[in-house]
């Protein structure tokens, strides 16, 4: 019976299940299954070898997306009631956070994003909340002596 020319070993396969499912990083993979860097660097080259490992990266990164959609939600809803914070940094901080999740294009310099109130006012938040928003952005950050712990 011929061999199917567009599989990989188990071998390969054993390798690309720990690269993917475990917590060990590429070299302790390879050094896990005795595999040469320059025997890894072959496979990295053979078109079947590569082929799954990128449907595999893809799966990864889909996983990871499913992941962080599932929950932008709650972290939405996190970050909007730690704008409450008793703890101004925490506030602010907060208040930053969601001005830069708001910003259109998180790639553009802000120097091309629309002031912070053209910002908060063109997105659907409640009146209260971009004000303690804008009211926390402009307060003086807080000074050393607040910072350091009481003795």
């Amino acid at each position: 019976m011929p061999k199917n020319t567009n599989r990989i070993t188990k071998r390969q396969r054993d390798v690309l299940d720990d690269l993917f499912t475990g917590r060990n990083n590429e070299q302790q993979v390879l050094e896990k299954h005795k595999i040469s860097q320059r025997a890894y660097d072959r496979w990295l080259a053979d078109t079947n070898f590569a082929a799954e490992f990128e449907r595999r990266l893809q799966n990864a990164r889909r996983q990871g997306e499913l992941l962080l959609a599932r929950y932008s939600a709650l972290a939405a809803a996190k970050l909007i009631e730690l704008t409450q914070s008793q703890t101004q940094e925490t506030a602010r901080k907060a208040c930053l956070d969601i001005i830069t999740l708001l910003r259109p294009d998180p790639a553009k310099s802000l120097s091309d994003a629309p002031a912070c109130g053209e910002l908060i006012e063109s997105t659907e938040l409640p009146p209260e909340l971009a004000s303690r928003l804008l009211s926390a952005l402009a307060a003086d950050p807080p000074n050393e002596q607040t910072r350091q712990p009481a003795q």
